[in-house]
């Protein structure tokens, strides 16, 4: 259980770091609020968690609302070399390895 907590953890972490961390301080703050008794801790941990789940959540949004745009289209070679034919290969009996 440990590992796929691990990688569940690392997999959430790695795509929003922000947030994430933001969400893991406020967890934290909480927990030390209430295990210590401290109501303001628990109460800033609490609005911390809120804010970064606010965070994500707009992010998420604004995400599925862009459209996707049109990219021209990539060569590998520039227009004016585009228009030419590659050149004929000749291999040369010299250089072929022999036959086995």
């Amino acid at each position: 259980m440990n590992a796929a907590w691990h990688r569940i953890f690392r997999a959430i972490y790695r795509k929003e770091p922000i947030s994430s961390f933001v969400l893991t301080v406020g967890a934290v703050d909480a927990a030390l609020g209430g295990l210590g008794g401290s109501g303001s801790l628990l109460v800033f941990g609490l609005g911390t968690v809120g804010a970064a789940m606010a965070l994500r959540w707009w992010q998420i949004q604004r995400h599925e609302n862009r459209q996707p745009e049109t990219a021209a289209p990539e060569y590998a070679l520039p227009p004016s070399r585009a228009s030419q034919p590659l050149p004929r290969l000749h291999p040369s009996s010299r250089n072929r390895p022999p036959l086995a």
